[in-house]
């Protein structure tokens, strides 16, 4: 019933700059959170930012003035992220808490997940 599609991962030098993007579709009414994690193998998956519906942030101490998540209509959400570091390599997933038509609650739903790559 949702789905969301994630794009713009690849591999970048350090201190270089990619922008992740998630699309989401399908029966949805509407979207109260959208998050980015990240995980590296062996790793728990990391909440890297996240945002609310009134357009609150938060951010992982270890991206912040580095990262940048927001959105630019109702189904679609971005990661900007510069001066990356080779600690950044990890897959990247998107999180949207959707309302979908007839239901009253939220559930969550995850992106296919990115690779980004940093070399150092």
């Amino acid at each position: 019933q949702v789905q969301l599609v994630e794009s713009g991962g690849g591999l970048v030098q350090a201190g270089g700059s990619l922008r992740l993007s998630c699309a989401a579709s399908g029966s949805i009414s509407s979207i109260s959170v959208m998050n980015w994690y990240r995980q590296v193998p062996g790793k728990q998956r990391e909440l890297v930012a996240g945002m609310n519906g009134d357009g609150l942030t938060n951010y992982a101490d270890s991206v912040k003035g580095r990262f940048t998540i927001s959105r630019d209509n109702a189904k679609t959400a971005f990661l900007q992220m510069n001066s990356l570091k080779a600690e950044d390599t990890a897959v990247y997933y998107c999180n949207f808490h959707v309302v979908i038509f007839g239901r009253r609650y939220a559930n969550s739903y995850w992106g296919q997940g990115t690779q980004v790559t940093v070399s150092s």
